[in-house]
Formats: structure tokens, C-alpha cells, sequence
């Protein structure tokens, strides 16, 4: 069931326009009457309620308007890849003070966008196009997946774990491949063989739905994946992942979830089928873009920023409905996985990786 257009994701109230009709305007009540500073946001395909990154940074544009009540933020929903450039052309016509694209799909229209409006500011989630007036916001979900793997690998029953993504693109592959290194690394500490289903990151071939919003698709990978003895599934697929969260739920036990993004017993109505999630600090990364940048302040396409665990761009969320369940031995370990791949201990590599 495709979820309604106005939800309640993370406690927050997200408001959603179609593409072609008048977006989305926040409003702030008080103010001083005078100029105030635009933040516009273009969501990808998968809608501001897709429990996933497009809400993650819509939820910063509400936070960094919360900080500075001369901000007025607005976002416009793209129903297809063909709508990104009209939408975002859309926003420099209404003189948006800064225009955020989200998702790495939207990178060549964004670029196509910034290139043909070199005074304009751009932000953009998941990608970088090496313009320079688009700042990039990327993150380095390996690290965090990485640690989510050898947790589910911990955590296993049958031996196997999956994972499936959206797409075969960086921001969705990136996931897999630290998942799967994190599986490894405890198959090497503990002489185990937890086997990885649904991906395999030497060859970078695996399961995917093709879609990021069709929860019926989501379920499908996933059932054939728990078919073949997955007890743990971590979706990379926006709100189609949500198919497999539902599943897992009505599964009574039978296997468990990794979600991304965003942390799914905020985000979600099956916090009791989620062991943890993968978390893309989005809201923080986008509220301090725009913060700065309604402050005067020139955002700068280099370096940009990269999320890490070191930064706390990325982590994992609490354990929730599965802290008792979750051996205090291996949530150590977990811990330590954390520091040691923030002090370069451990390296997590993947060829989706952002360049710091």
C-alpha cells in the first residue's frame, strides 16, 4: 500500500506537493515582514515521505528554520527523473536563495541546473557533480554498514543474512559493501562462515528491486531471500524497503530487518522487526548547510562534506525492541568496531566511496 502524501516521519508532519503544482511554503508565524531567505527543496522520485533520505532532509530544512525564523523553506515533489531539471529550473525562476537536490540520482541535472545558473546555490545529497556552486553532502554509509553486518552476522540463526538494493548506484551499493566487509570481518574474528545473500561485492552484482518506492517489489527480494535461509535483511531501497519491514513484522520473529537512512523506529510503524539502521545524518548536514549559508556564509563545493563515524555523519541507531536480545559481548564489539575504524584501525573500503 502506497503510503498517504502527508505522514508523520521521525515525529515531524511532512507536507508534500506534486510536481506542476505550487510547492510547499512553510511559512514562519512572526518575523520582522522583511527579506527572508529562501531554502527550496527538490525531492527525488521517491517523495518527501518515503521514510527515507528525502524526509531525512526535509527534516533538516524544518530544523534550520526552527534555528533562524528568517528562513522559509518549500519543496517540490519529482514524479519522474524527467521532472529534476524542470523542477529545479522551476526554483531558480521563483529566486530560491538555496535549491537542494536530494538523491544521486538527481547529480546530472543538478550539475546541468548549476552550470547554466553560476550565481545560483545549489546543495545536494549523495552526490557531487564538481561544480562549484553546488555543495556536495555525501556520506560514508560503509563505515556504519560495516558495523550493522558484523552485528547481523552475530546476530544470525540460520548462517545467512541479505541485503538488497533500489539500484545499482554509489549511494545504494556503498551500504552493501560495508555490510558484506562487516560480515567478513566477523567470519574472520569468530571463524565463522555467515554467508552474505543478495550481494557480492567482488563482482558488485546482487538483487534489486529497480524501484525506490514499490513495497511490493521490496517484499518480493526479500522473500526470496529469506527463502534461501536470510534470517537478518537490510533493504537499500527507500521506501520500497518498507514491503520488507511490513513482512518482517508479520513474520512473528522468523527474520529481522537493517534499515538505512533514517532510524526505523522513528521512521517506521515496524520498529519491532528492526535490529538497527544504518544511519545517513542527513538532517544535520542539511541544517548546517542552509544555516550557514542564510548566515552569509560562501558554501564551498571542496571539499564539501563527507559524513563519517568519526564526524557522526553516520552511525548506527539504538538497538530498540532488540536491546535484550543483542548480547552485551557483541554490542562491545560493535563499540569497538566504531573506534576503531574512526581512529583507522580498521579501514572499510568500497568504489562507491566519496572523496574526502
Amino acid at each position: 500500500m502506497r503510503i498517504a502524501s502527508a505522514v508523520v516521519a521521525g515525529g515531524l508532519v511532512l507536507g508534500a506537493a506534486a510536481c506542476g503544482e505550487a510547492p510547499d511554503d512553510d511559512n514562519n508565524a512572526g518575523g520582522d515582514g522583511g527579506k527572508k531567505y529562501s531554502a527550496c527543496m527538490v525531492t527525488d522520485v521517491g517523495g518527501i515521505d518515503d521514510k527515507s533520505f528525502n524526509a531525512s532532509a526535509w527534516k533538516g530544512l524544518q530544523e534550520a528554520q526552527k534555528e533562524n525564523d528568517n528562513i522559509e523553506i518549500k519543496n517540490v515533489q519529482s514524479k519522474a527523473e524527467a521532472d529534476y531539471e524542470v523542477n529545479l529550473t522551476g526554483f531558480v525562476n521563483q529566486k530560491c536563495d538555496f535549491i537542494l537536490a536530494v538523491g544521486g540520482l538527481m547529480s546530472d541535472a543538478t550539475k546541468a541546473a548549476a552550470e547554466k545558473n553560476p550565481n545560483q546555490q545549489f546543495g545536494l545529497v549523495d552526490a557531487n557533480p564538481g561544480v562549484s556552486n553546488v555543495y556536495p553532502m555525501q556520506f560514508d554509509t560503509a563505515q556504519a554498514a560495516f558495523q550493522a553486518g558484523y552485528l547481523a552476522a552475530g546476530m544470525s540463526k540460520t548462517g545467512k543474512v541479505g541485503t538488497y538494493g533500489g539500484l545499482p548506484i554509489p549511494p545504494v551499493t556503498i551500504f552493501m559493501d560495508g555490510f558484506a566487509d562487516g560480515v567478513a570481518y566477523y567470519n574472520k574474528a569468530k571463524s565463522k562462515n555467515v554467508q552474505v545473500l543478495g550481494w557480492d561485492k567482488a563482482t558488485q552484482k546482487g538483487s534489486f528491486t529497480n524501484d525506490f518506492v514499490k513495497q511490493d517489489e521490496g517484499k518480493k527480494v526479500s522473500d526470496a531471500l529469506v527463502a534461501q535461509g536470510a534470517d537478518i535483511v537490510m533493504p537499500v531501497a527507500g521506501g520500497a524497503g518498507l514491503g520488507t519491514t511490513a513482512a518482517a513484522k508479520a513474520s512473528g520473529g522468523k527474520y529481522s530487518v537493517v534499515w538505512v537512512d533514517i532510524d526505523g523506529c522513528d521512521s517506521t510503524p515496524d520498529c519491532s522487526a528492526i535490529l538497527t539502521t544504518v544511519v545517513k545524518n542527513i538532517p544535520d548536514a542539511v541544517k548546517e548547510a542552509v544555516l550557514k549559508a542564510a548566515g552569509g556564509e560562501k558554501l564551498q563545493s571542496t571539499p564539501g562534506f563527507v559524513g563519517t563515524l568519526a564526524n557522526n555523519g553516520v552511525s548506527i541507531a539504538p538497538y530498540h525492541d532488540f536491546d535484550s536480545k543483542v548480547p552485551a559481548d557483541l554490542k562491545a564489539e560493535v563499540d569497538k568496531i566504531k573506534a576503531d575504524i574512526a581512529a583507522g584501525t580498521i579501514t572499510v573500503t568500497s568504489k562507491a566511496q566519496p572523496t574526502k
